[in-house]
């Protein structure tokens, strides 16, 4: 219990100590990993490095990289080796990547340099969802995820958790705060230096998000111990991202060109749109260390080669924006 406690300890300082606790929000990229584990057609590797290697370039300081979990129910991280034994590895950034088994975990170990900087759990606030999504209940998940922590923190391996369906199930539809706080106790005491609250279906609003946060931090959880991750299926990720920051939270999971969906959430779109966060957080007085044009780049880059529409608002906004300049500037040549 000591070394969990002295890991959550060393990571919290680590991330918060880059700027001011209060003006820096750190932005943890999910695209690679959330972003592109639902696209039917297989993305080739090469594809894949790219997108991460350009990521690493924006000033981005987290990046979920991919996945180890069987090829046979998420095809598209089959090649969660590879990915990570190819990307360049720029300092000062975390590479990160899902471990929900024993086995992930053990093959991210035996990787070595090639693995990871940090891992990731992820359980739910749905009873229903998580037999769907995982095929267990809550409790068996917990149990199951303990032993990964274990192993993890047994070579100094951070952990960080995800929550699925904070505030609405496509099963059991609203979810109440008093389901999400001690599923997020769980997890916090097992040992993760963080919980990511996932809107999973995107149906909150600003005051669904308001009250869980205030119901976590009520219970003595304290907002640098959490992260938001919101999904635009409503079109109020940007307000719900505004609203936590008005909690104390200071990280956001987005994904860049709003990548991503739920294959078990019908009509749920991606995440949050990376570019859009940027965005809003700079226009707001916040610190992120990211270069939005070289993210609006990336984005670009990844939607072309998926063949896909652009789903960030800003990035739209600005590619628009350059090409009339660029415009312009040939007439006036």
């Amino acid at each position: 219990m000591l070394l969990r406690r002295m890991i959550q300890y060393n990571i919290t300082s680590r991330k918060l100590s880059s700027s001011s606790k209060n003006n820096f929000v750190r932005i943890f990229e999910v695209g690679p990993r959330d972003g592109l584990q639902n696209e039917k057609v297989q993305v080739p590797t090469s594809i894949k490095v790219d997108f991460v290697n350009r990521l690493s370039r924006t000033g981005l300081k987290c990046i979920e990289v991919t996945s180890f979990v069987s090829p046979k129910w998420v095809p598209q991280m089959g090649d969660h080796v590879e990915v990570l034994a190819t990307i360049d590895r720029i300092p000062g950034v975390c590479y990160s990547a899902l471990t929900p088994n024993v086995q992930g975990i053990n093959k991210v170990l035996s990787l070595g340099k090639k693995g990871v900087d940090e891992v990731a759990i992820f359980s739910a606030a749905s009873e229903t969802f998580s037999k769907k999504n995982i095929n267990c209940s809550i409790e068996t998940s917990i149990q199951r995820f303990d032993e990964v922590v274990k192993i993890a923190h047994e070579k100094n391996l951070p952990v960080r958790g995800y929550v699925s369906c904070v505030v609405g199930c496509p099963y059991e539809g609203k979810i109440s705060p008093a389901q999400v706080v001690p599923i997020v106790q769980k997890l916090l005491d097992m040992g993760c230096y963080e919980i990511s609250l996932g809107d999973t279906i995107g149906v909150g609003t600003p005051k669904s998000i308001q009250e869980l946060l205030e119901a976590l931090i009520r219970s003595g959880i304290p907002s640098d111990k959490l992260a938001i991750h919101c999904h635009d299926t409503y079109g109020q990720a940007i307000a719900n991202i505004a609203q936590a920051l008005e909690l104390g939270i200071r990280c956001v999971d987005s994904s860049v060109a709003g990548l991503g969906g739920c294959p078990y959430a019908k009509g749920a779109t991606g995440n949050v749109a990376t570019e859009d966060v940027v965005y809003l957080l700079h226009g707001l007085g916040y610190e992120t260390g990211v270069d939005l044009d070289r993210l609006v780049d990336v984005g670009q880059f990844i939607t072309d080669a998926l063949k896909r529409q652009n789903g960030s608002r800003v990035a739209n906004a600005l590619l628009c924006q350059r090409q009339d300049q660029t415009t312009t500037k040939n007439k006036q040549q």
